[in-house]
């Protein structure tokens, strides 16, 4: 969870803007600035103590790179990096596992305006001392590390749409665009958060796992994919999905290139790794993240590879529509089966590397009842297709789910929510209050859980 989500005092004790800031702030989101979300950075023993009352054994957070490193680089913000130590030890006092993000949307701005931030190779620099650092401090009591959020969603958003920070596209693929090229930044901005990662975790690898005995992964954006119709040309549309989606990310990792199908359908404007580069990013992880809330429908788009106007989604030459509910207003449609099939897909196509589910939630509206039983039936199916999963063979490590309390959502601010916690929004002491999911999800982690039918919930 980013700053903006959940931590909050956004410009207090030292803490620089962050690309989100900027963005929220200058009108571009629909919705309000995460200023103080759930005020966290006040509240952590209170929301620490929630999570140990239900029996969480892990608790995944992001760092603000702009309140521990001000600048972007150079000298450590004392708050900042006390904040933190305070928040992990925390944890660990009550027995729960920091499981920490280093990047979630939020570049320092001050990185932005330096050098063009992601679109930059700059960066890699600058992202790997700022790892350096978190590793370096942080380490001896966090053993889980997730370099960079969604790398997908990210490149997608804030680079080809223009609908999250730094809000870079051109016509006619994104909105209210002013600067960028969507035919080509999102994949800069890939290429070079790989590199960034790459580099990252080979330090880690070399400087610190050693003594500190930890992991490092990098987390991907995924969706259960099905052909509209048993047609050829929807059940290849169906596999490009993946190697767009998942294969972009994973694959150079694992292989140490790109899917065939992207380096054929994206040609020139899909940076190509030195022999160096492959090298180093080949095997640089521990484990992958894995975030998944939806299924989609796939019909082949091949009419839309043509040689002008090009973006990701007209690369990719398909058209998706989701699957159960037609629109994102909506709660999603329970769709356990999709989470499974990722979980086998990654198995079978990507060497069956070690995997957390970082996220997976319903979506409900913020003011709705505390009586989320859509909430339970769709965590208990889900938790059901890890368990197949696993015994169908998948290295699933973790999961965890999409939110402790309600957030401030990025796409849906504070009209949407996914916590298993009600947070009044309007009480100056930002109240937070169990819903049925709360109960239901430490029952389970505490194994009281009463056998009960979906039906029934």
């Amino acid at each position: 969870m980013i700053i903006q989500q959940v931590e909050g005092a956004a410009d207090e004790d030292g803490r620089t803007p962050s690309i989100w800031d900027v963005f929220a702030h200058a009108g571009h989101s629909r919705v309000a600035a995460g200023n103080v979300a759930c005020d966290q950075y006040h509240k952590y023993k209170e929301d620490v103590k929630l999570m140990a009352d239900m029996g969480l054994e892990a608790y995944r957070f992001s760092i603000s790179w702009s309140r521990l490193l001000p600048s972007g680089r150079g000298p450590i913000n004392p708050k900042g990096l006390q904040y933190y130590n305070n928040l992990i030890d925390e944890l660990t006092t009550h027995g729960i596992q920091p499981h920490v993000t280093l990047h979630h949307f939020d570049l320092p701005q001050a990185l932005e305006d330096e050098y063009g931030g992601w679109i930059s190779q700059e960066i890699v620099r600058d992202f790997t001392a700022y790892a350096d650092t978190c590793f370096k401090e942080f380490g001896d009591r966090v053993s889980h590390w997730t370099t960079i959020n969604e790398v997908n969603v990210f490149a997608l958003g804030g680079y080809d749409q223009g609908i999250t920070p730094p809000a870079r596209c051109s016509p006619p693929f994104g909105l209210n665009c002013t600067n960028g090229n969507s035919s080509i930044e999102p994949y800069i901005a890939v290429h070079n958060m790989l590199l960034a990662h790459a580099s990252a975790t080979n330090l880690y690898k070399q400087q610190y796992k050693f003594k500190q005995h930890g992991s490092v992964g990098i987390s991907v954006y995924t969706y259960g994919v099905v052909p509209l119709t048993n047609s050829v040309e929807d059940k290849q549309a169906t596999a490009r999905v993946n190697d767009f989606y998942i294969g972009w990310i994973l694959h150079p990792l694992v292989f140490g290139d790109y899917p065939e199908t992207m380096k054929t359908n994206v040609g020139s404007r899909l940076p190509a790794f030195t022999e160096e580069e492959s090298e180093q990013v080949k095997g640089a992880f521990d484990f992958f993240g894995v975030i998944n809330y939806m299924a989609l429908y796939v019909k082949d788009n091949s009419s839309s590879l043509k040689p002008h106007f090009q973006d990701f989604t007209t690369d990719m030459a398909v058209e998706m529509t989701l699957f159960g509910n037609t629109s994102l207003e909506n709660e999603f449609a329970n769709t356990p089966w999709s989470l499974q099939q990722i979980l086998l897909y990654i198995k079978e196509t990507y060497r069956n590397p070690p995997v957390y589910i970082l996220e997976n939630g319903q979506m409900t509206p913020h003011r709705s009842s505390l009586e989320d039983t859509t909430r339970v039936k769709y965590l208990s199916s889900y938790i059901e297709a890890v368990l197949h999963s696993i015994r169908k063979g998948s290295n699933v490590k973790g999961y965890f789910q999409w939110s402790l309390m309600d957030v401030f959502e990025l796409f849906g601010g504070y009209e949407k929510s996914f916590g298993l916690f009600y947070v009044d929004f309007k009480d100056p002491y930002l109240k937070r209050s169990p819903k049925l999911s709360a109960h239901w999800y430490s029952s389970f982690l505490m194994g009281t859980l009463h056998h009960q039918s979906h039906d029934s919930v």
